[in-house]
């Protein structure tokens, strides 16, 4: 018989060997598949043992002419259904693929559904039933272009899953791309070295390596699809079990699991228990960017390293994959490293020069496996590769500490805890560097097209590297985010979801910041000293916050005596944000009112008049009240003209926007009978005066 062994994209060769080794024959490999034949003991016992597929299928038939509705009907009509099941048993069909005429997979299974039924009701006069969930036999149909395959699954459910997984880490693998990771680090070479994982989560990687060198059966125990075949024969299957469990190994192991989260390493202990493998995995709580070497003898270190906004700030990433880098080199002479990751970049920083590099797919993402031999001439090679920092980076460096301390008396007097310490000072380190108490925050600017990627990505890593160690700020208080143009609802998508919120004050206001799960943290810096006019102008006033973000004006207005405070914006996140600051400052009133809604959209029924209006546009938005995107250089005549309705004959409406080079139109405002004094100047505060263009600003009045 000819089945088809599934597994994941870069296991594929891992499968045909291990196909071979059990003396099946290979017909075909094809990206994630491999087809081979085989009778049914050696396909149950392949079942039963493999480490790299995740599901086996038997080859039903196939044909190259299918083109519609009724050649599909046609082809699975006449298969000699009875051969594997009867009409009494349950079936599912699954169907996978397109063509012209066939393009809706749910109806393309619905066919054979029909066929198979038709099949038997001819037969025997009787119908067997669809079960979706629990099938007695489940078909699987292939189509590719007018090529059909069709299967029935041999297997069951997924062999990747092995039973001892109840929980997971946060960045989990599957076990056949485990047991793949562990054949290529080349550890099963020699078993008796020790194998080693310092960022081993909840331990996947080190159970399927114990599992390997005691030569286990990885799915003995599971409810194989074939036990429901007419071809099983129980006593067969049970004495290929026996024999199974007969071959299994007994033989010391030098395994050492460490993990920086105490919860996780938990999860893996009860992970090896129920893997009947906690006696071979010495598990640790440990720091791997503080690594010390855990064996006297070389051995193997292989790791599935953090990757990813789940995990942590970019900065913390690549503190950890420096730190490590020089830890290898230092402790771990003569071993052999072996790491899996998704950002090359990243392992860039180690620098280490890898001897080979594995490609994998861990679900969605796209991985690599990178191999190290720490040999002498590793090592000695990596000590010439010359400073650890491009010696512009120092340059980077000098100016965050001059600017610092430029800023120290300012800072002092004013009691300010977040500020600016650099804004692309020099143009090849085109970032902003944002302080707030303990932590930091790093924009990287988009750079032009004509930077080498690769370049731009060392500058970064160097400037968050060194921002951390001038600042005296630890890497994983450093966010990292990327400026650019926002489009449509960006602005208000969250990035990742660490929940880290920290409060920071201002001139008596208190406000909470999250630095690491929106681009923009809750708090404008450069609108510092325009908050502080509206406090210190607010006393029995009626204040409106258009466009208010956090709400951070409003909370200024209402600290100041405003009698009623109006906050209006779009985003409900936003909104609540705002109401959370109110409530931080013990702020409560009922003429304190939080409206979502468009702003352009909501002046247009705008009611009542106000005495001091903050206003705050976005350079772009998109609004049903404008007939084309909302331009603030193109527009902002409109937007006064609605303004000046609700603004009392004797109010102020303070107007600011962030687009470099707006040029106010005095003629058009005169024509609305406004008069405009520009306060740009007066509304920078000492850690924006070198950027001049971050905001303008105007006092507008009635004329």
């Amino acid at each position: 018989m000819q089945f088809i062994a599934l597994t994941s994209i870069g296991i594929e060769n891992l499968l045909l060997e291990e196909l071979q080794s059990q003396g099946l024959e290979v017909v075909k490999q094809s990206v994630g598949s491999v087809r081979f034949t085989a009778d049914s003991l050696a396909v149950q016992k392949f079942c039963m043992t493999t480490r790299f597929a995740t599901r086996v299928m038997m080859l039903i038939d196939e044909h190259e002419n299918i083109n519609n509705k009724d050649d599909l009907y046609k082809f699975a009509r006449f298969q000699g259904w009875q051969e594997w099941f009867g009409p009494k048993q349950t079936f599912a069909v699954e169907f996978n693929g397109t063509n012209r005429e066939l393009k809706n997979t749910q109806f393309s299974g619905l066919v054979i559904k029909d066929a198979i039924v038709d099949y038997f009701q001819d037969l025997y006069e009787q119908r067997p039933s669809v079960d979706k969930q629990d099938a007695n036999v489940r078909v699987i149909a292939k189509l590719n272009k007018e090529k059909i395959a069709l299967y029935i699954d041999y297997s069951g459910p997924r062999l990747s899953d092995r039973g001892y997984r109840t929980k997971q880490g946060r960045a989990p693998i599957r076990e056949n791309l485990a047991a793949a990771l562990v054949q290529r680090s080349g550890w099963l070479n020699d078993t008796s070295k020790p194998l080693f994982d310092p960022c081993c989560g909840s331990g996947t990687l080190l159970i399927e390596a114990a599992s390997m060198a005691l030569n286990l059966p990885a799915n003995i125990n599971k409810d194989f699809a074939f036990k429901r075949l007419p071809g099983f024969r129980d006593a067969k299957f049970k004495e290929l079990k026996s024999e199974l469990k007969q071959a299994q190994l007994d033989k010391p192991l030098w395994i050492i699991g460490q993990d920086i989260d105490a919860q996780v390493l938990e999860t893996a202990i009860g992970n090896a228990k129920r893997a009947g493998l906690e006696q071979y995995i010495r598990f640790s709580e440990g720091d791997a960017s503080q690594l010390t070497c855990v064996a006297k003898r070389p051995g193997t270190l292989l790791s599935n390293l953090p990757y990813g906004e789940r995990l942590g700030s970019m900065a913390e990433l690549i503190s950890l994959y420096r730190g490590m880098g020089e830890r290898f080199k230092k402790h771990y002479k003569d071993w052999s490293v072996a790491l899996l990751g998704t950002d090359e970049a990243l392992f860039k920083t180690l620098k280490l020069s890898s001897k080979k590099r594995y490609k994998f797919k861990n679900g969605p993402l796209d991985v690599a496996l990178y191999l190290y031999d720490m040999d002498e001439r590793q090592v000695a090679q990596n000590e010439q590769t010359g400073a650890l920092h491009f010696e512009q980076s120092r340059a980077f460096a000098n100016r965050v500490k001059k600017n610092k301390q430029a800023l120290k008396s300012w800072l002092k007097k004013e009691q300010v805890q977040a500020y600016r310490v650099y804004d692309a000072d020099i143009p090849e380190y085109n970032v902003a560097v944002d302080v707030y108490g303990d932590s930091a925050v790093v924009f990287e600017y988009a750079a032009p097209k004509e930077i080498d990627e690769l370049v731009a990505n060392k500058r970064l890593q160097d400037v968050i590297t060194l921002t951390a160690e001038t600042l005296d700020i630890d890497p994983s208080d450093i966010a990292v985010k990327v400026r650019k143009k926002q489009k449509g609802q960006e602005q208000y998508n969250a990035l990742s979801k660490q929940n880290r919120v920290q409060v920071i004050e201002e001139f008596g206001a208190k406000f909470k910041v999250n630095l690491f799960d929106y681009l923009d943290t809750g708090l404008f810096l450069d609108h510092r000293l325009a908050r502080r006019y509206i406090q210190q102008n607010a006393r029995n006033k009626r204040v409106l916050n258009l466009f208010a973000y956090t709400g951070s004006a409003s909370v200024h207005a209402a600290l100041g005596g405003a009698k009623a405070v109006t906050t209006v914006d779009m985003s409900k996140t936003y909104l609540k944000w705002a109401e959370e600051n109110f409530a931080l400052n013990e702020l409560r009133n009922p003429r304190f009112r939080f409206e979502q809604a468009d702003c352009l959209k909501w002046l247009e029924h705008a009611q009542g008049q106000y005495d001091l209006i903050f206003l705050d546009p976005p350079t772009f938005s998109n609004s049903k009240r404008m007939k084309d995107v909302f331009d603030v250089q193109r527009d902002h005549i409109q937007l006064l003209g609605w303004v000046k309705k609700i603004l009392s004959p004797g109010g102020t409406l303070l107007f600011s926007n962030n687009k470099r080079g707006f040029k106010m139109d005095e003629v058009g405002l005169m024509g609305l009978g406004l008069k405009a004094e520009n306060v740009s100047e007066q509304t920078l505060s000492p850690d924006f005066k070198r950027n001049k263009q971050i905001h303008n600003s105007w006092l507008i009045t009635h004329g």
